[in-house]
């Protein structure tokens, strides 16, 4: 007898976050905070991972910003432009919260 093992992939641990973000801000009503907590939360489980793949984390510090970054651009350029072409609540007036930067271009 086989065990068919699916493996979960990147896209359903993201949702597992977001779910969990949509939670929080709905308890905090503070999209901005539980964003910055977020990208706080990504830093630091970034830097641990970097850690544990280095074996000279100081030497390799640059090229880990670098990698980190730019995936990390490449990622939220998508998903801007995904926003862009599907807004959600496209009706609806922009939250107003002066607790991040508001870009209006």
């Amino acid at each position: 007898m086989s065990e068919n093992k699916t493996e979960t992939t990147i896209f359903q641990l993201a949702d597992q976050f977001i779910a969990l973000a949509n939670e929080l801000s709905g308890k905090e009503q503070d999209v901005g905070k539980v964003g910055t907590a977020m990208r706080f939360a990504a830093a630091r489980f970034n830097a641990f991972e970097a850690s544990l793949k280095s074996s000279d984390l100081a030497a390799e510090k640059a090229k880990a910003l670098e990698w980190f970054s730019n995936e990390y651009k490449e990622m939220l350029n998508d998903n801007l432009d995904d926003h862009i072409d599907n807004p959600p609540g496209a009706n609806k007036e922009p939250v107003k919260d002066d607790t991040v930067q508001v870009f209006n271009g």
